[in-house]
């Protein structure tokens, strides 16, 4: 049987002691009662007076209620007294159970004398009424000249506080935590020779090697998630996974055929046609939709290697005649319509190249079209092709006949992301939205140019040719196999069979997220590569960058083992989804928009890290110095002089932002620079088999970068651009940069409406947004000079301790030039959108309504000025001019 111990109030054992005195109370334990001061006896039953204000049932323990009685048993009591010292404890010895009353006989003699002695205890004395008086007087006179005193010096130092000065309430900032904001443990020198010193090319090939070992389609890729996030937090980065539900197909079955009518009848097969059975015609070609299994590459012959197909594409089997429609732009449709080509009930035979793939199919789509083949075309290889002499791959760099570009169909330049929940993230139980105007409803299917030459010989001598149009149609690479590029419609007794099976689900996908946070809490760099790949290798697109962003977070964690903390928050994305169209990093932006636009300074996106020897960039101007000083510290792998870096081998030309890569939610949605920067090809680079089962390890080894030498250069620049972001006291933005860029933009926009018949004469059209970009750039260029000597002053200043105000001073307003660069490129969000597309909320950067990738500048006012819309022309320059001056203003 367990002892336990009853606890009763010490005012009630003093009264007991003091009113009734030591003897009586030692009488009542005798007697198992106890006598209150009000008449009342009770009983003492197990320990527990009957009466007493805490009571328990038959069986149950004492309740522990602080100052009332509890039960402690003797196994489980703590061996020092409880820390409530106004307790007193009595120690009895009784059976849990609380129907036994407890005897004298039960109670040992050495138990039987109280376990403290009366102490007499002085009355309480009350405390003089002018004392409380006194000690008011004296709290109040001390803390009235103080409160006046720090409002006096906040006014001094930054009137804009308390409404004293043109306080704009954006940039409010907060003192900080520490009396100064730096990064801890490392100088920023130190931190940069470790980030030039630590990335190493066999460290890149052999997180090649593990990327591309297997297939990771998006959505089926949970492993590399983990393992993944396992090597992050290896190398000190703590990292999460971040998931999503998303609506995506996944391939079943295809089929491409062609077929020849037999006899007199011109009818076309159609599955469940009266009068005609699919035995009235031949298979004159059927393609296998395969590539060839090298012995030379161990990828192309993995048995769970991914079929080829396009994603988002329609379920259908469509049998029809076909016209060979160039490139599939806007303006080859344009000209076909011109030519009187019927196109209506058709299937499009497409070259790939110059857009985004699923614009093709839209414009077919919306011509009437009902299917689509896209093809790879060798005459888009430039000199690297096996007519030239040079032999295929994997015995040359040339293009291997049977490789294939799988790759999306989305609507991309419509809105990126999950298409059933445009500008919002898919989490569990998220409302869908119908998909009509997001993806085709036609199918199509990708098609290596081996497989496509049957087709294209098929059309000869139908339709005129290729070369009767404009230049644009004269870049046939396959007249040597026989090809005249004619357009067709091929005739009636010659047609396509194209079978699409999909299967459409909403499937987890995994972002992986790693922080290293920073000294200042509201300002972070978020830096980024998807992982996902429509084929088993991807060593080029994307897995050339995912090497790279794993040598980028090691550098860093070599940097945090010697005691590194960065000044501004570090953030790390390894998406999922991205070939389907940018899924997992748009739902993430979607979901995180909140803390985006509170914190994020700049975007550095790395797709293809290295599949060649050519640096190439695209980005916001604002972000053009810092790039170029990144590349300054970089030695180049193809030095043709000693020592030359990767910006002296650059041809220093950074491209619009359009879209193609997990930038775009950023740029375009959130409002925030983002740089998206490789190693690419060039005129005399092997060719690379972009989304092919041969963008493969082996072809990366031998052709694509050879020793890694290209991945170690571009995680250096890649990390060292993150660092200048993250550790200079100064945001390294430039507002210059970013208003000549505005102007430029603007030239080219007023050359475009001078050669149109409609706006020539519309003098003043641009006079709004002219005199807005002179002011956004007088703005910028006292604003960056400013800027400037703000950091000089940050970095000479040796403030004594004793004149803190002038630490408080500086450090506001570095905070105000900081919280204006980390606002300018918000400025630039209309928030209803583009009018044809309200997802693209950027007034100045979108991709372009009929391109996909390449970007279009002023998109609002150029899609008016394309349709003739002399209203919406006016009011997109008004709408631009507006935000133009806005942003002025948060620079003045």
């Amino acid at each position: 049987m367990a002892p336990f111990s009853t606890v009763i109030n010490r005012g009630e054992a003093l009264s007991l002691f003091q009113k009734r005195g030591q003897d009586k109370l030692d009488s009542d334990l005798r007697s198992n009662t106890i006598q209150y001061r009000d008449g009342r006896k009770s009983e003492i039953v197990g320990g527990l007076a009957k009466g007493s204000t805490t009571g328990i049932r038959e069986g149950e323990e004492l309740p522990h209620n602080g100052w009332h009685h509890r039960h402690v048993s003797s196994s489980k009591a703590p061996k020092q007294q409880h820390p409530l010292s106004d307790t007193l404890q009595f120690r009895h010895f009784s059976p849990l159970k609380m129907s036994e009353k407890i005897t004298m006989a039960d109670i040992p003699s050495d138990e039987r004398t109280p376990l403290i002695q009366v102490v007499q205890i002085r009355p309480y004395r009350a405390r003089y009424p002018h004392h409380n008086l006194r000690r008011s007087c004296t709290l109040l006179l001390t803390a009235i000249p103080a409160f006046v005193a720090a409002i006096v010096i906040t006014i001094l130092i930054y009137p804009d506080i308390l409404g004293f000065g043109s306080r704009d309430p954006r940039r409010s900032v907060r003192l900080p935590n520490n009396a100064w904001p730096k990064s801890e443990g490392l100088n920023y020198k130190e931190l940069q020779d470790i980030l030039k010193e630590t990335p190493k090319a066999e460290k890149a090939r052999e997180w090649s090697k593990y990327y591309t070992s297997g297939p990771h389609l998006a959505g089926k890729n949970l492993s590399q998630a983990l393992w993944t996030k396992d090597r992050w937090e290896e190398f000190g980065v703590k990292s999460s996974i971040v998931t999503y539900d998303i609506y995506v197909n996944y391939p079943i079955n295809h089929r491409l055929a062609l077929l020849e009518k037999e006899g007199s009848s011109k009818t076309k097969p159609e599955s469940g046609a009266d009068g005609e059975s699919e035995a009235d015609w031949k298979v004159k070609f059927e393609a296998t939709l395969e590539e060839d299994v090298l012995e030379e590459d161990g990828t192309s012959g993995l048995e769970d290697r991914i079929p080829t197909f396009h994603g988002y594409s329609a379920n259908g089997n469509v049998t029809a005649p076909y016209v060979f429609v160039n490139y599939g732009t806007y303006q080859d449709f344009e000209d076909l319509l011109a030519a009187n080509i019927s196109l209506a009930g058709k299937i499009a035979l497409i070259k790939y190249s110059h857009i985004f793939r699923g614009l093709k199919v839209k414009r077919a789509q919306e011509l009437g079209m009902i299917g689509a083949v896209i093809y790879s075309d060798p005459g888009d290889d430039g000199e690297i092709r096996k007519v030239n002499g040079y032999e295929t791959y994997p015995d040359g760099p040339a293009r291997n006949p049977s490789s294939v570009q799988r790759g999306s169909t989305q609507f991309l330049s419509i809105a990126p992301g999950d298409p059933t929940t445009p500008g919002y993230p898919s989490l569990p139980g998220a409302p869908r939205q119908p998909v009509d105007n997001a993806i085709p409803s036609i199918p199509s299917l990708p098609l290596s140019y081996a497989e496509a030459i049957p087709l294209l010989k098929a059309l000869n001598g139908h339709g005129p040719n290729a070369s009767s149009f404009n230049k644009y149609w004269h870049t046939g690479g396959l007249g040597h196999k026989g090809v005249h590029y004619n357009i067709g419609p091929s005739p009636d007794d010659l047609v396509l069979n194209l079978y699409n099976a999909q299967e459409y689900v909403i499937t987890p996908m995994w972002n992986v997220i790693g922080v290293i946070n920073g000294t200042i809490p509201d300002e972070a760099i978020v830096l980024g590569n998807h992982r996902d790949a429509w084929i088993a290798g991807g060593a080029g697109d994307p897995n050339s960058g995912s090497a790279a962003l794993n040598e980028v977070i090691r550098s860093f964690g070599v940097a945090l083992e010697a005691g590194w903390k960065p000044m501004r928050t570090i953030v790390f994305a390894s998406w999922d989804g991205e070939e389907y169209g940018l899924l997992g990093s748009t739902e993430w932006v979607e979901e995180y928009i909140p803390w985006l636009t509170a914190t994020n300074i700049a975007y550095l996106n790395v797709d293809i890290g290295a599949v060649g020897s050519y640096f190439k960039a695209a980005g916001a101007p604002l972000l053009n110095k810092a790039l170029m000083e990144a590349t300054q510290l970089v030695l180049s792998p193809n030095q043709t002089v000693e020592n030359q870096t990767v910006y002296d081998t650059w041809d220093k030309h950074i491209s619009t932002m359009g879209s193609g890569s997990d930038f775009t939610a950023f740029q375009d949605f959130a409002g925030i620079p983002c740089v998206d920067i490789g190693f690419n090809t060039g005129p005399d680079s092997p060719v690379y088999h972009y989304h092919s089962n041969y963008d493969s390890f082996d072809w990366m080894d031998k052709f694509g970068d050879p020793g890694f030498h290209y991945h170690e250069a571009i995680s250096k620049v890649w990390a060292l651009l993150a660092a200048n972001l993250a550790e200079t006291p100064v945001i390294q933005l430039n507002a210059t940069d970013y208003a000549t860029a505005l102007k430029a933009y603007l030239l080219k926009l007023e050359d475009k409406a001078a050669n149109s018949p409609i706006f020539s004469q519309e003098s003043t059209l641009f006079t709004s947004i002219e005199k807005a970009l002179d002011r956004l750039h007088n703005s910028s260029v006292t604003f960056d000079a400013h800027a400037a000597d703000l950091l000089n002053e940050v970095r000479h200043a040796d403030i004594p301790w004793w004149k803190w105000w002038k630490k408080v001073k500086l450090y506001y307003a570095v905070r105000q030039v900081n919280n204006a660069y980390k606002e300018l490129e918000r400025q630039f969000l209309y928030a209803p959108g583009l009018d044809s597309r309200p997802w693209f909320k950027h007034v100045v950067f979108a991709p372009g309504l009929w391109t996909g990738y390449a970007g279009a500048t002023y998109p609002g006012l150029v899609e008016a000025i394309d349709d003739g819309d002399k209203g919406g022309a006016y009011r997109w320059a008004g709408i631009i001019a507006g935000l133009v001056n806005k942003a002025a203003g948060t620079l003045e």
